[in-house]
């Protein structure tokens, strides 16, 4: 990544981090974007750039993009205005509406023509758990704390079957679902739930090596991240940003996205996740968030 491309990365990081909330504006002069950190921050930032330029043209004005430190940090942007428009992960989602109410869902990205994705958990494919069952007494990785795909549906699938978080096995939280691949692969957890997107993204840029991992079970569908905006915004500007998702067809850029493209959506979508939460006796309010 180049110096300037760094440098942009570095002030999304620093403006998140800020502890003073900038003025709020319904018109504001820079629309700032923030993308889920679910993998390296530089390496989304660089290839967020195509996604920049056509929005910026799409809206008409300069489009800052930020990659947060952590789902927590990208919570409290949102919930502080510090950003206006976010792509959040499903449960990060439901955690940033509990606390900012009057934040909007407006689109989710489609993979396969589906509004749905899936988790996987994943093991050594000559390493000692074989099955589901092997996990009990093992350690598992888990993402961040506030994400679907990488804690809360892995945990869900597990208690399902059996195994009880703490009880039943141990468990770390490892942040990104890339380091969640890498720590399998290395050995430092014994399995380990992820997006299966990004699993198999991971698998096809040679960052994992596909033949020393094995997916050991494959989850039902989640509903797909949302994007999401401050529900305050001006409503003409509210229309465009929304229409600029719903319009976009570049392969490219959508690849940012993990999508086909983007369809409405709303609140209720996600209320699986609320309901997935209760049965695991998950307090929203208690999630990093």
């Amino acid at each position: 990544m180049d110096r300037r491309r760094f440098l942009s990365a570095a002030a999304g990081l620093a403006l998140v981090g800020a502890t003073a909330t900038p003025g709020h504006a319904a018109k504001p002069k820079t629309l700032r974007v923030a993308l889920l950190p679910d993998e390296n921050a530089a390496a989304i930032i660089q290839s967020a750039q195509p996604f920049k330029a056509y929005l910026e043209q799409a809206l008409g004005r300069p489009v800052e993009i930020i990659v947060t430190t952590d789902y927590s940090s990208m919570i409290e942007a949102m919930r502080f205005h510090r950003i206006e428009v976010a792509y959040f992960g499903p449960l990060s989602y439901v955690l940033a509406k509990s606390k900012a109410p009057a934040i909007e869902p407006f689109a989710v990205g489609l993979s396969k023509g589906s509004p749905t994705y899936r988790s996987v958990i994943v093991a050594l494919a000559d390493g000692p758990v074989k099955t589901i069952g092997d996990i009990k007494g093992k350690t598992f990785g888990f993402g961040d704390d506030a994400s679907t795909s990488s804690h809360l549906i892995p945990r869900a699938y597990l208690a399902r079957h059996g195994l009880v978080a703490s009880a039943d096995y141990r468990f770390v939280h490892l942040g990104a679902h890339d380091a969640v691949a890498r720590a399998v692969q290395g050995g430092q957890v014994q399995a380990g739930g992820l997006s299966k997107a990004i699993f198999d993204s991971l698998v096809a840029k040679g960052s994992i090596d596909g033949a020393k991992i094995k997916v050991l079970a494959e989850s039902d569908p989640i509903p797909n991240y949302p994007m999401v905006m401050q529900g305050d915004l001006d409503s003409d500007l509210k229309m465009a940003i929304k229409k600029a998702f719903l319009d976009l067809k570049d392969r490219e850029i959508l690849k940012t996205f993990r999508a086909d493209g983007f369809v409405t959506t709303g609140d209720s979508a996600y209320d699986i996740l609320r309901e997935t939460a209760k049965v695991l006796s998950l307090d929203l309010t208690k999630i990093k968030g």
